[in-house]
């Protein structure tokens, strides 16, 4: 008997790699979404087609995914000019977790490559609108897919599948050559974008005010960090001194370890969150990943319960000296300890623990990334709000590092997240350009050169990147009116119990946590 409701199962169809992936559906093993123009027709005729939910909240989640979908694939029809829904559906990566034997996920593997030409084909005859500045970002990534694809697969797979995976590559390559200048979306398509899904109002002219606002706030704060360390400085360049100061390629891993464990105690200490359970395994980044310097792939909701694995990637042996040191910049003593709490605890990990119980399929299914990533995102300022910076310090005396390292290392990640909230909103709405975006990064960030270059560009192909900040903001803006509502029986324990009780819920339906929190 299918577990999922008929709407349910409706949006798994047109969703299947995040289903999988997120949701741990492995029913859909071996299978790609039809995203043809006929495919994603025929999948959203069939959105909203059976009961309501018996929770009014449900209902409201439910419902706002359905006209998220609608309104992305309806109407934008994004799946005509952002390539991203293709890729996820081509990418082979998530069955490197060890959620079934191997030879089980092997199988699914060989099933999915067979698939391929199919999902391929359809990829093409959808994706006739991609701009090229699109295209050009995305390119490399659509070429990493082949490298995931095992050698020893029969011929009567990987030859057809990496033969349709040059088809893919080559329409991309002419969109980048010949495709529209332009990426914007424009300022009322993006604004509806990220609200309807999140059944949330948005203002982007208020979002990019407060955007600018928190930025200057961080600005502050790492100003006044910085002191603390070289008050004859710019904090900028004290900070970007700071992350020269990196275990080598060997090392990554372990510190890697020392924090995951320091951040799991710190938070099973201060009682930060509703579960304090399973395993959480560090480990190298598996070939299909290694495109992501560190991520988390949680033990998700619908598999049976084992390890979640926290991906870290050392620097390829084949790079240089330079490309070597630029990469482990990104694990310095400064930055890995925020990034670990991000992915780790209270962050990804405690939020994925949290998940497993949520009550209902809606809040097991279905995930608000905007909450997912905000969620990690407050995490990390909010512990240092709990002490961890001088916690750590001295936890870790030996290693010289002290509580201003690892301040600086959160407004440092923060000044990321928030200048990719500003970006998105400058690019899509044609106030700003990627080169532009790429010298706000420069002036607002510790990256240059190509890292900032980066950045600028995800935002033609990743319009709501800047769900990281805003859902940071509405999280602390929740908290506020929690502490102003249950006054002396607020606490925090209590606060992200109730948030993370609603699984990951749309921002618009927040305020559930506060009725029944």
């Amino acid at each position: 008997m299918d577990d999922l409701t008929p709407r349910l199962r409706a949006i798994a169809d047109l969703t299947v790699a995040t289903t999988r992936e997120e949701g741990g559906r492995h029913e859909y093993d071996g299978r790609m979404a039809d995203l043809s123009p006929e495919g994603v027709r025929a999948g959203l005729a069939r959105l909203g087609a059976g009961d309501p939910e018996e929770d009014p909240h449900d209902e409201a989640h439910l419902a706002a995914v359905e006209r998220g979908l609608r309104y992305e694939l309806g109407e934008l029809e994004l799946h005509r000019s952002n390539p991203n829904y293709h890729l996820g559906e081509l990418d082979l990566s998530g069955y490197d977790k060890a959620y079934a034997p191997e030879a089980e996920r092997r199988a699914a593997v060989e099933r999915h490559l067979a698939a391929w030409p199919d999902g391929v084909d359809a990829a093409i005859a959808s994706l006739d609108r991609v701009s090229a500045p699109v295209a050009t970002a995305l390119l490399a990534g659509a070429r990493g897919l082949a490298e995931a694809v095992p050698a020893d697969v029969g011929e009567g797979v990987r030859e057809p599948a990496l033969a349709a995976h040059r088809r893919l590559v080559a329409h991309l390559e002419r969109a980048a050559a010949e495709g529209d200048p332009s990426a914007a979306l424009g300022g009322s398509a993006l604004a509806r974008l990220m609200a309807t899904s999140e059944a949330a109002e948005v203002d982007l002219g208020r979002l990019a005010e407060r955007a600018d606002a928190e930025r200057d706030r961080l600005m502050a704060l790492l100003a006044e960090s910085a002191a603390r360390i070289d008050p004859d400085r710019a904090p900028l360049d004290v900070a970007r001194s700071l992350v020269r100061d990196h275990p080598d390629a060997a090392g990554v891993l372990e510190a890697a370890r020392a924090w995951t464990e320091y951040a799991i105690a710190f938070t099973r200490e201060r009682d930060l969150v509703p579960y304090h359970d399973g395993e959480c395994v560090v480990t190298t980044s598996p070939a299909s990943r290694r495109w992501a310097t560190a991520m988390l792939s949680w033990s998700a909701p619908a598999e049976p319960d084992g390890p979640t694995y926290y991906y870290v990637t050392p620097p390829d042996p084949a790079w240089s000296a330079q490309e070597s040191a630029e990469w482990l910049e990104m694990f310095s003593s400064t930055t890995l300890p925020g990034i670990t709490v991000h992915e780790v605890a209270p962050g990804h990990f405690s939020h994925g623990r949290a998940l497993r119980r949520a009550p209902g399929q809606v809040r097991r299914t279905l995930f608000s990334m905007s909450f997912a990533e905000g969620w990690a995102h407050y995490a990390e300022e909010m512990c240092l709000e709990e002490g961890f910076a001088q916690a750590a310090a001295r936890a870790f005396a030996d290693s010289g590092i002290t509580a201003a390292h690892l301040e600086i290392g959160t407004w440092l990640e923060a000044l990321i997240r928030v200048t990719r909230l500003a970006s998105a909103i400058g690019v899509h709405t044609g106030a700003m350009t990627v080169e532009e975006s790429a010298r706000r990064f420069t002036a607002d960030t510790h990256l240059a050169g190509p890292a900032a270059l980066a950045e600028a560009e995800r935002a033609a192909h990743d319009p709501t990147y800047g769900c990281y900040t805003w859902g940071k903001l509405e999280i602390l803006d929740l908290r506020e009116r929690a502490r102003a509502r249950w006054g002396a029986d607020f606490t925090l324990k209590r606060f992200h119990t109730a948030m993370l009780d609603l699984g990951s819920p749309p921002l618009g339906l927040l305020g559930t946590a506060l009725e029944r929190g």
